[in-house]
C-alpha cells in the first residue's frame, strides 16, 4: 500500500516541472540585444590597458615612489567609497531600473576622463619624474576616475546579473559573448600596439612613442566608450527588485549569510596577495621583442574557440567548485616549468634571454592554458551570478551592489598590498624607468628579476586561494531547488506587480520581509545551537 498522498504527488510533479524549466533552452534576450551584449563584452578588452603601467612609468614618467603614494592613497579611497556607493546603488529604484541610470549617466564623462588620462604626456612634455605639477594632476585624475569607476563597476556587474532571470539563458549569453569577443578580435588594439612598439623600438619606423600611446589610448577609449553606451541605453533589467529598499544592515547581513559569496571573496582575497610582474616588461625590457606575445599565442589562438565547446563537457563531469579552481590557477601552475626552463644558464647567459626557445616554451604554455580558457571565462562569472540569486532566494531581496562591494573590497585590499610590494620589488631589482626612452638596456640582474616576477613568483603566491573553494557547495540538488523556488516566486511577483494592484504589491513586500525575518530567526537558532553544543562539549 502506498504511503504517498495526492498532495505530495502533486508537489513532486510541480518540482519535476520546475527542474525541467530550469534546464530548458529558454531565451529572454533577443538577437539584437545579444549582438550588442557581445559588442559590450568586446569593449571591456578593446583597449591598450595592458601597457598602462608602462605608459605611467616610462612615457608619462611618474617616479616609482610617487606611484607608491598615489596607489596607496587611491587604494584606500577605493575601499572607502565602495561601501557608500554600494549602499546607494542598492537603494536605487527608477522606471529605467536599478543599474541602468548610472551606466548611461557616466558613459560620456567616463570616456572623457579616460581620454584625459592618455593626453597627460602632452600636457607635461619633457618634465622630470618628480615634477610636482605632473604628480598632482595625475593623482587628482586617478582619484576622480576611481570614484566614477566604482559606480560603473558596481552598476555593470548588477546589470549583467539581472539582464535575464533564467540561468540557462544567462550562461548562453556569457558563453556567446566570450566566444565572439575573442573571435572578432577584442585584443586587436593591444596586438597593434605591441607591433608598433617593436617597430619603433627597433627603429624600423620613425614614430614617437608618446604620440603612439596618446593616439591609441584615445582612439580605443572613444570607440569602446561609445559602443558600451549604446548597449546600456538599449538593454533592460528583467529581474524585478524588491519593493522595499534594503537597509545598509540588511545589505551587510545578506553578504554574511551568503556562503557562495563569502567563499569566492575569501578565495579572491588570498589569491589577491599574489606578487607578480608584467608580461610586457619581460618581453620589452628583457627580450626586446614585444610581438613575441603575438607569435607565441598563435597555437593557443587556434585552440581558443574550441575551449568554449569544451565547457559543457567539463560541466557534465566536474562540479563548479573544481572548474573554478582549475580555471583560476592552471595558468600560474603551468608557469613553473617555464621558469625552470628559462633559468637554465643563470642570470647572465640564461635561456630566459633568448627569443626562440622562450617563444616555444611560452607557445606550449599558451596552448595548454587555452584548453581551459572557456572554463576560466564562463564558470566564475556564472557562479557569481548564481550567488546573487542565492541572496534573493535566502533573503527575499537582492543586494547586487553590496555583494559586488564585499567581493571587490577584499580583492582591492589584498591587491593594494601586493601592488605596493611589486613596485618596491621593481625598485629593489634596480629597474630604471628612463632606460626605455633613452634606448638603454636594464642590467642582467634586473632582467632576471623581471623574468622571475613574471613566472615563478605568481605561481607561489596565489596558491592559498584554492583552500576556501574546497568548501563551496552550491551544486546539484541544492542549486536545482533554489532555482525552482526562485522562478516560481518571480513569476508570482511579476504577475502581481504588472496587475497594478496596490494591495498585491504590499503583500509582496510583506512576503519579502517574512522571508528575511525567517532567515534571521534560523541564523539565530543555528548560532544558539552551535553555542549550546560547544558548552556541552566543554562540560
Amino acid at each position: 500500500m502506498s504511503n504517498s498522498s495526492p498532495q505530495s504527488a502533486h508537489t513532486a510533479v510541480n518540482e519535476q516541472k520546475a527542474r525541467e524549466y530550469i534546464y530548458e533552452n529558454r531565451r529572454y534576450v533577443g538577437l539584437k540585444e545579444t549582438v550588442w551584449y557581445v559588442v559590450f563584452d568586446m569593449c571591456q578588452s578593446f583597449n591598450i590597458n595592458t601597457y598602462s603601467s608602462r605608459f605611467v612609468t616610462n612615457i608619462l614618467q611618474i617616479d616609482l615612489n610617487y606611484q607608491t603614494i598615489i596607489n596607496g592613497v587611491n587604494g584606500v579611497w577605493d575601499i572607502v567609497n565602495d561601501i557608500f556607493i554600494g549602499a546607494l546603488v542598492d537603494k536605487t529604484r527608477t522606471r529605467w531600473g536599478k543599474f541602468k541610470p548610472y551606466l548611461v549617466a557616466l558613459g560620456i564623462p567616463g570616456t572623457l576622463g579616460t581620454c584625459l588620462y592618455w593626453l597627460l604626456p602632452l600636457l607635461f612634455p619633457n618634465t622630470s619624474p618628480k615634477h610636482f605639477g605632473k604628480f598632482l594632476t595625475y593623482f587628482l585624475l586617478a582619484v576622480v576616475r576611481e570614484g566614477a569607476g566604482t559606480f560603473r563597476s558596481i552598476a555593470q556587474t548588477g546589470m549583467l546579473a539581472t539582464i535575464t532571470p533564467h540561468p540557462t539563458d544567462r550562461t548562453r549569453l556569457i558563453t556567446v559573448a566570450q566566444f565572439w569577443s575573442g573571435f572578432l578580435g577584442e585584443k586587436l588594439p593591444e596586438q597593434i600596439m605591441t607591433l608598433l612598439l617593436d617597430l619603433i623600438g627597433n627603429k624600423v619606423i620613425n614614430m614617437s612613442l608618446t604620440s603612439t600611446f596618446v593616439f591609441m589610448g584615445n582612439f580605443t577609449s572613444i570607440v569602446s566608450g561609445t559602443a558600451a553606451l549604446i548597449f546600456c541605453i538599449m538593454t533592460r533589467e528583467r529581474i524585478l527588485q524588491s519593493v522595499e529598499r534594503p537597509s545598509i544592515m540588511q545589505g551587510v547581513r545578506s553578504i554574511v549569510n551568503n556562503k557562495p559569496v563569502l567563499l569566492m571573496t575569501l578565495s579572491k582575497t588570498l589569491s589577491g596577495f599574489s606578487i607578480s610582474g608584467s608580461k610586457s616588461d619581460y618581453f620589452i625590457d628583457v627580450l626586446n621583442f614585444a610581438s613575441l606575445a603575438f607569435f607565441s599565442g598563435i597555437p593557443g589562438a587556434i585552440v581558443h574557440p574550441f575551449s568554449y565547446v569544451l565547457v559543457p563537457f567539463f560541466r557534465r563531469h566536474f562540479s563548479n567548485r573544481v572548474l573554478y579552481i582549475l580555471g583560476a590557477y592552471i595558468g600560474d601552475l603551468l608557469m613553473i616549468p617555464v621558469f625552470l626552463f628559462g633559468a637554465i644558464g643563470g642570470k647572465k647567459n640564461g635561456i630566459y634571454k633568448r627569443i626562440v626557445p622562450m617563444g616555444l616554451a611560452l607557445g606550449l604554455w599558451e596552448t595548454v592554458f587555452m584548453f581551459f580558457y572557456g572554463v576560466r571565462k564562463v564558470v566564475p562569472n556564472e557562479m557569481y551570478n548564481e550567488a546573487m540569486d542565492y541572496c534573493e532566494w535566502k533573503n527575499g531581496y537582492r543586494t547586487e551592489a553590496m555583494t559586488t562591494v564585499a567581493k571587490g573590497l577584499a580583492e582591492k585590499l589584498s591587491g593594494l598590498v601586493s601592488g605596493l610590494i611589486s613596485l618596491q620589488i621593481k625598485k629593489l631589482i634596480g629597474y630604471d624607468i628612463t632606460a626605455y626612452t633613452r634606448g638603454n638596456a636594464q642590467t642582467d640582474s634586473t632582467k632576471f628579476g623581471l623574468f622571475t616576477m613574471f613566472t615563478i613568483v605568481p605561481a607561489i603566491t596565489t596558491s592559498l586561494g584554492v583552500i576556501p573553494m574546497l568548501f563551496y557547495d552550491l551544486n546539484g540538488e541544492k542549486r536545482e531547488r533554489m532555482y525552482s523556488e526562485l522562478l516560481a516566486r518571480r513569476a508570482e511577483i511579476s504577475q502581481q506587480a504588472t496587475s497594478g494592484d496596490k494591495e498585491a504589491l504590499e503583500k509582496v513586500a510583506k512576503e519579502q520581509m517574512r522571508i528575511y525575518d525567517k532567515t534571521k530567526e534560523e541564523n539565530q537558532k543555528a548560532k544558539q545551537h552551535k553555542k549550546s553544543k560547544n558548552n556541552r562539549k566543554n562540560n
